[in-house]
């Protein structure tokens, strides 16, 4: 089994650190690099320093708008993505500080029109020159 610990605090390192000596395959991942430098001696290269970009993909929008929140707010993460499953929260994502939300269901409404408005126009210019 595979475990994502986030924090390498006190908690965080004796978690991590009983979580490997059961047998799971474990990734830490801490925000402070001096922090992280003395984990890694310890318990292995398992710990990770922040990340870059936070994408949060679930089915559930709370999910990933609180996800988004916590990566930007508490890791300090600098970008984040964000699948929204109702295209009406795409601007609620957005206002509350979430870099891109992407709604699938605008994402192929845009596609599907595109393709029926490339095959209008080509039914056209084949009958009406």
């Amino acid at each position: 089994m595979y475990v994502i610990v986030i924090g390498g605090g006190k908690v965080g390192y004796y978690l991590s650190k009983h979580l490997q000596d059961r047998g799971y395959e474990v990734t830490l991942i801490e925000k402070d690099p001096r922090r992280a430098e003395v984990l890694n001696s310890v318990l292995g290269e398992i710990v990770m320093v922040g990340a870059d970009v936070v994408v949060a993909v679930t089915g559930d929008d709370e999910d990933n708008l609180v996800a988004c929140q916590l990566a930007k707010r508490k890791f300090n993460v600098p970008k984040t993505v964000a699948r929204v499953n109702n295209p009406a929260n795409v601007r609620i994502f957005k206002t509350l500080g979430v870099d891109v939300a992407l709604s699938a269901t605008e994402v192929l409404l845009d596609l599907i029109e595109s393709e029926l408005a490339g095959k209008e126009t080509a039914g056209r210019s084949a009958t009406n020159p």
